[in-house]
């Protein structure tokens, strides 16, 4: 059985089955483990993690009058918050999903090149181009503006060896469709645009074998990690060529809104708006997509986390946001009220909630079904998805080839 609690309440002998937080606020690369030490119990504590799940069924359960909540209650109150927040999304579509997907294709391909090259720069200490870089946030945002699910749902896709720099290029497109959605005007898009851009920058000063390390950080290496931000804002202040804005963005994009972040623990209205939403716009892209130590999680289960973590995010920037990818956004792998099992292709401008479906297996039979894209907005009272399932436990492979046509 799974508990949610209060690290204050950890103790050793405890099985920690997941962090409640971003991977980047704890120095244990990978979740699931027995905490066996005094040690690893300390490090836990001294972590921003405010809160974790323990399965008390591999380890100590919590001590008598402790407070706990069962991963029921907490996924029933996740999903009553989101459905809560569901309205008809603002964006405007000009082209076919499937169009955009084979531009974007391209456009990924060269904006890696293009950061891969920025960043490298970076790292010798040489100038930016910043105009390069201009030119790249303007390419993105024509391309969000076209249909904001391609690249961003496409730049997910990366592998672990060049996660650093489309990990930019991802950040950049979900601040510019978050700034459309908080009704920010094209100046202030272009310029959080760059900001997602530039964000990391400081993390070309962190060595290879510390960033790309496959395994668990020690503190000393976790304490290097966490310079970058700090790190880049030098590089930034160096170039002369940013606007305050940017530079915020890079400082403190990893604050959180209850005071716990770093590097200066600001809370609440200390955070800018723009830092606020780098922080949901860098933490989505980087617990979606696969790293050096870990697997990314399913789009949709990774928005039911994120709306769990306490104190972490702005409320109203996250509401923005969840409008801005969907509740389940695309890629996400979900179960049918018929029992079908499918992976959202595109959202829907009448509903967050009846996207389009590709459905391929039978949950009831375990078989696999024909092929077909069904739109669920046209089968409601017939159709509707009832969960979220993962790729994992089902045996799936590539179900990303289903949604790409790639």
């Amino acid at each position: 059985m799974l508990k949610c609690i209060a690290v204050a309440d950890v103790r050793v002998g405890m099985y920690i089955h997941e962090f409640c937080g971003s991977w980047m606020d704890h120095p244990f690369w990978k979740a699931g483990f027995l905490l066996a030490t005094e040690k690893d119990l300390q490090r836990v504590k001294a972590s921003s993690i405010g809160e974790l799940w323990i399965d008390v069924s591999k380890g100590l359960d919590v001590a008598v009058g402790t407070v706990s909540v069962s991963a029921e209650e907490v996924a029933a109150q996740t999903d009553a918050k989101l459905m809560a927040v569901v309205q008809e999304p603002s964006a405007i579509l000009t082209v076919s999903m499937d169009d955009e997907l084979r531009r974007a294709v391209k456009l990924c391909a060269n904006a890696k090149a293009a950061v891969i090259s920025m960043f490298s720069d970076a790292r010798m200490g040489q100038a930016l181009k910043f105009e390069e870089a201009c030119e790249l946030v303007e390419s993105i945002s024509d391309s969000v503006m076209r249909h904001p699910s391609a690249l961003i749902s496409l730049a997910r896709l990366k592998n672990a060896d060049e996660y650093t720099y489309m990990h930019s290029v991802a950040v950049c497109a979900l601040m510019i469709a978050l700034a459309r959605n908080l009704g920010l005007n094209e100046g202030q898009v272009r310029e959080v645009g760059l900001a997602g851009l530039l964000h990391d920058i400081g993390k070309m000063a962190i060595p290879n074998e510390v960033l790309n390390k496959p395994g668990k950080l020690t503190d000393s290496e976790f304490a290097t990690v966490r310079e970058h931000p700090e790190a880049g804002s030098r590089m930034l202040i160096e170039s002369k060529q940013v606007s305050a804005l940017v530079l915020d963005v890079c400082l403190h994009h990893h604050e959180k809104i209850d005071g716990s972040g770093y590097p200066h623990k600001l809370a609440g209205e200390q955070i800018s708006l723009y830092a606020r939403m780098g922080a949901v716009c860098d933490v989505y892209d980087a617990i979606t997509s696969n790293r050096p130590y870990k697997k990314g999680w399913d789009p949709a289960e990774s928005i039911r986390k994120m709306a769990e973590w306490k104190g972490h995010f702005d409320p109203v920037v996250f509401q923005a946001f969840i409008k801005t990818v969907g509740i389940y956004p695309v890629g996400s792998l979900v179960r049918l009220e018929s029992g079908r099992i499918g992976v959202v292709m595109e959202q829907q401008a009448k509903s967050l909630l009846a996207p389009r479906v590709k459905v391929f297996f039978s949950a009831k039979s375990k078989a696999p079904i024909e092929q077909e894209v069904l739109d669920l907005s046209k089968l409601v009272g017939r159709d509707k998805i009832v969960a979220r399932e993962s790729a994992e436990e089902w045996g799936f492979r590539n179900i990303d080839t289903l949604w790409t046509g790639l």
